[in-house]
């Protein structure tokens, strides 16, 4: 009868006693952006979730060496309705080819007029990344920040190594080990790693020194998941007609000669970073990723590891593929 009682009582209180409203994630996102489409629908992605207050995007850092990459994720951001996210760009990078969007969708215009609004003109105008990384980090709560790149890992080796400045009197390693609580990263290829996976071997040293040394979990969004979930051409074509240009759907027509299907390996990352609790993917055994012969990635399964792996039955594909053409196809602030 008092199990009842307590039962019956419990259910009677106000629901605002007891239910838990979710804090954003707060995030920062690091992207190659330019190099492929997949960073642009994950940025969309981001700011679904945003919309929806389950994120809080901190900051944008770049690791593409090039000029046109900052103004972009500038009018993506303004796009969206976050004009004021910070920007930050690498210097002295990889990748400084324009690609095939960037240029293009920054410099677009209609009747003299320029059809994304932005303010930064250049990445020359933006902050230097790890700068920015670390007065980003410094000023949040201790274990409350989720660091997620979907590039090289450049710009998150230079964040490791840097030392003590204006923003935090700790260095990179110790900042990173106070401040992240996960690092969720598109990287790697562990179902089959025969070859070397691009954002790897890029930037080999970088990845080997962040696999060696990285001080917080790390979750890794390998080549196959995002290469097991394709996002449909159709869904461009379709459904972000809701304004005449899109940063998003333009870049993805300029990307490939459409109709074209592309992976989502940079959409799958952010999707975990943001909502690990869902069960859209699973997750190996703890261990350690590494660099092996010819930079392939490799994965040793130890009791005491911080490193995992996503994984996914093909029921997960099509929940996660569903999720993903309506995040990134979300109209802003609906």
């Amino acid at each position: 009868m008092r199990t009842i009682g307590w039962a019956i009582l419990f259910l009677s209180l106000p629901a605002k006693l007891h239910a838990v409203e979710p804090r954003p994630v707060k995030l920062i996102f690091d992207t190659d952006i330019g190099n492929d489409i997949d960073d642009a629908l994950a940025l969309a992605v981001i700011h679904e979730l945003a919309d929806r207050g389950e994120v809080d995007l901190l900051a944008v850092t770049i690791s593409k060496d090039n000029p046109w990459a900052a103004p972009y994720v500038d009018l993506v951001n303004t796009f969206y309705g976050r004009p004021e996210i910070p920007i930050g760009v690498v210097r002295n990078g990889k990748t400084p080819d324009d690609g095939k969007y960037l240029r293009q969708i920054v410099e677009a215009a209609e009747n003299g007029k320029t059809i994304y609004p932005h303010k930064l003109k250049s990445g020359a105008d933006a902050p230097e990344a790890v700068g920015l990384l670390r007065k980003t980090l410094a000023s949040q709560a201790d274990g409350s920040v989720v660091f997620v790149t979907v590039g090289f890992l450049t710009n998150a080796a230079r964040l490791m190594d840097s030392k003590p400045d204006e923003s935090s009197p700790l260095d990179g390693m110790e900042l990173v080990k106070k401040k992240i609580s996960l690092y969720c990263m598109m990287a790697g290829a562990f179902s089959d790693p025969r070859a070397p996976e691009y954002n790897v071997i890029i930037d080999a040293d970088a990845s080997r020194e962040v696999f060696e040394k990285w001080p917080t979990p790390i979750v890794a969004s390998g080549y196959e998941i995002g290469l097991a979930i394709k996002y449909p051409a159709q869904s461009i074509e379709m459904d972000y007609r809701y304004v005449p240009h899109h940063p998003v759907a333009e870049a993805y027509r300029l990307y490939e000669k459409m109709p074209n299907d592309r992976p989502t390996w940079d959409l799958t990352a952010a999707l975990y970073a943001i909502r690990p609790e869902h069960e859209y993917f699973g997750l190996s055994k703890a261990g350690k990723i590494s660099l092996g012969e010819k930079n392939v990635t490799k994965f040793e399964e130890r009791a005491d590891g911080t490193h995992r792996f996503l994984t996914l039955t093909p029921e997960q594909g099509i929940r996660v593929k569903e999720a993903l053409v309506e995040m990134a196809s979300s109209p802003p602030g609906k």
